[in-house]
């Protein structure tokens, strides 16, 4: 029962995150804390299993070519470093504080996006100069950093970053965050959670097929139904996100 349990929550929280690009956390980590876990095992099971995320993403995204090669490294460069410096300090601190300051940020997150109407509905590029990137790779550190510690949500804040600092529009940004950060960001924290911590391996396999399944399956829906209601799925998945956090 366990499992048929895990692998519903995983499909239908992998759904809707890879639809409206992140807050898978929002319904599978707690759950694994209500099953038994502390929140040291938890978080790194979710990571393990959140990479599954960024696989089936990733396989249904490689059939469009929307992400740009030289922008991926950079993507890459800046944030996977924030996540290993992330993940090795979260274990060491206790995070209540941080996360409810994370959930007033998430919630504003959805608040700002639905009163900016055409936000990310037009693929705009900017920011793209010497200033303009080191700023943006800031940014993106620090998102890595809060990846690595503080897992739900934070694929939130690298889509709506990607679309207020670099221009890109809804359907581009979230493509950019399932396979750059539920692939490579999560694999980097997972690996370093795995190393510092423990990890529930009994319960991956029913978690890996429901974030396969639903990642791949969320991603189908983000390429098919387009930048507006992407819009408002992130909307409405920021705001319970950080009503959740706080």
């Amino acid at each position: 029962m366990d499992q048929l349990i895990l692998f519903v929550v995983s499909l239908i929280a992998n759904l809707f995150s890879a639809f409206s690009g992140g807050g898978a956390g929002l319904l599978q980590l707690p759950v694994l804390i209500f099953l038994g876990l502390p929140f040291g095992v938890a978080l790194a099971t979710h990571k393990v299993a959140s990479v599954a995320l960024g696989v089936g993403a990733t396989l249904r995204h490689m059939r469009e070519d929307t992400l740009e090669r030289r922008f991926t490294l950079f993507v890459l460069g800046t944030g996977l470093p924030g996540v290993v410096l992330g993940a090795s300090l979260i274990l060491q601190v206790p995070g209540r504080w941080a996360e409810i300051a994370l959930g007033c940020l998430t919630l504003g997150l959805g608040l700002y996006s639905g009163m900016r109407r055409q936000l990310g509905q037009h693929y705009r590029p900017s920011h793209r100069d010497r200033r303009g990137m080191v700023l943006g790779g800031a940014g993106l550190f620090f998102l890595g950093f809060l990846n690595g510690s503080l897992t739900s949500g934070t694929g939130l804040f690298v889509t709506l970053w990607l679309v207020r600092w670099f221009g890109l529009d809804y359907k581009r940004a979230v493509a950019y965050t399932l396979v750059l950060v539920g692939l490579f960001w999560n694999g980097t924290g997972a690996l370093t959670l795995g190393m510092l911590g423990d990890i529930q391996w009994s319960w991956l396999p029913a978690l890996l097929a429901g974030s396969l399944l639903g990642g791949y399956g969320g991603a189908h829906l983000a390429i098919r139904q387009g930048n507006r209601w992407i819009k408002r799925a992130f909307e409405v998945i920021s705001i319970l996100v950080g009503i959740k956090l706080i």
